[in-house]
């Protein structure tokens, strides 16, 4: 999702971010990749089932941008590879997650953050309706640092944040490098705020938190376009990070306590450690992997690197642009990305 309250308490849910609550989760066993044989019935052979089984299937498309987009790209695909009968219907994370659990409807959720509705998510998977498929994205790890994209090339050793302490004094003649952060009263302001303690970069960086989302983008735009050196902190999937054309840092291994203290405002010894990773799946009800097992295994295919959705996204974001016609785009243009979830 473009934006995120979860992490943040901050942006509109129509672009969820990236920091979850912990919480533990079910995950049955998924269904073998392809359709599993059947037993003969002792009359002798029968029809196999429909590809796309006995009635239409249904896909939720939530109220941020990328599941939209992807709800739509997942019902043309389906028609037109597979014959079926698709209906996009409106969809809510955790009325969606409740109705799969329950009525085994929508048949599939593109892009499922299971990590804010735990409670629903098990409570589904426990009652052997609804389980994943496959991660929605190939990345976990869904925020963290960036630089633009011509500083990674001038810089071609700068890569990890490990390294920041090092190069910082050779990029900017000696003065502190700014750092985009997030306002101040979003909890990855505080997070920035103790990994700049943590990383040792106190006297190397200006940690810079604008009032809103709008002064952060034009911030950040604003760098770039002087081709400053500059690092700030953003999530994905996102346009912005297509738009500007960023290389994210390698943030490091997570730790678990470290990261629980550097979002305290309060934390006595900050640690390095990478930003949470998230669980997002395509979310299947449980019918699709036994009526239709041809359709599971294409879902089970689907993940999406996240510079792909951040492309996407950057497109729909041109005048006049709609999910329907972005999705058209994308299959009639990059088959080389879908072509594998099909599996031909």
């Amino acid at each position: 999702m473009q934006a995120r309250l979860g992490l943040a308490t901050m942006i509109a849910v129509a672009t969820l971010s990236v920091m979850p609550a912990h919480a533990q989760f079910t995950v049955l066993d998924q269904a073998q990749d392809g359709a599993q044989s059947q037993p003969t019935p002792a009359g002798g052979p029968t029809a196999p089932p429909p590809v796309c089984g006995t009635q239409p299937i249904t896909i939720a498309s939530m109220s941020w941008p990328s599941a939209q987009l992807l709800a739509e790209i997942h019902a043309r695909i389906l028609s037109e590879e597979y014959g079926c009968e698709t209906r996009v219907i409106p969809g809510d994370l955790a009325a969606t997650g409740s109705s799969m659990g329950s009525t085994g409807q929508p048949a599939v959720a593109p892009e499922m953050w299971i990590t804010r509705i735990a409670e629903v998510w098990n409570a589904g998977v426990e009652a052997q309706m609804l389980r994943p498929a496959a991660p929605t994205y190939v990345e976990t790890q869904f925020e963290g640092w960036f630089i633009p994209a011509f500083l990674a090339t001038a810089q071609p050793q700068l890569r990890s944040v490990a390294g920041l302490a090092a190069m910082i004094p050779t990029l900017n003649g000696g003065a502190p490098v700014r750092l985009i952060s997030c306002p101040v009263d979003w909890a990855c302001a505080v997070i920035n705020r103790n990994l700049v303690t943590a990383l040792g970069l106190t006297n190397l960086v200006e940690i810079v938190e604008p009032a809103n989302r709008f002064e952060m983008d034009t911030l950040i735009a604003e760098a770039v376009s002087k081709r400053e050196p500059v690092l700030f902190y953003y999530w994905q999937p996102n346009a912005v990070l297509a738009q500007f054309d960023f290389v994210p840092l390698d943030m490091g291994p997570y730790d678990e306590e470290a990261a629980k203290c550097l979002a305290r405002v309060a934390c006595e010894a900050p640690k390095a450690s990478a930003f949470v990773s998230e669980n997002v799946v395509v979310a299947l009800a449980e019918w699709v992997f036994t009526e239709t097992p041809t359709i599971a295994a294409y879902f089970q295919r689907t993940s999406l690197p996240l510079a792909e959705m951040n492309t996407l996204l950057a497109e729909l974001n041109e005048p006049g642009a709609t999910a329907q016609g972005v999705a058209e785009r994308f299959v009639s243009e990059r088959e080389e990305v879908w072509r594998e979830w099909v599996g031909q």
